[in-house]
């Protein structure tokens, strides 16, 4: 089954989805976004660039298409998307 989530009144937007494993895959719009995790992710760019500031990091990190980044169970980080950037969430 695959399931629609909306966040930040719809600036993102995912498609949740069984393969394996628990994934979504989404597109994040111009801003600055919060996130929370409750098990480990991993987040694939597909099409676009974040800018992520990840748990215990001062510095932001750029991310473009083909990059990807971890985050640890039970951790907030932050995406900043200059552009509408795509992804692909996997989570452990």
């Amino acid at each position: 089954m695959i399931n629609l989530n909306e966040y930040f009144e719809g600036a993102v937007k995912s498609l949740a989805y069984e393969n394996g494993g628990k994934s979504t895959v989404g597109v994040i719009d111009v801003g600055e976004y919060e996130f929370g995790t409750s098990t480990p992710e991993t987040m694939l760019v597909i099409e676009g660039e974040l800018k992520v500031l990840l748990p215990g990091n001062s510095d932001w990190q750029t991310f473009e298409a083909g990059q990807q980044f971890e985050v640890a169970a039970n951790a907030y980080f932050k995406v900043r998307a200059d552009i509408a950037t795509s992804y692909l969430c996997k989570y452990k």
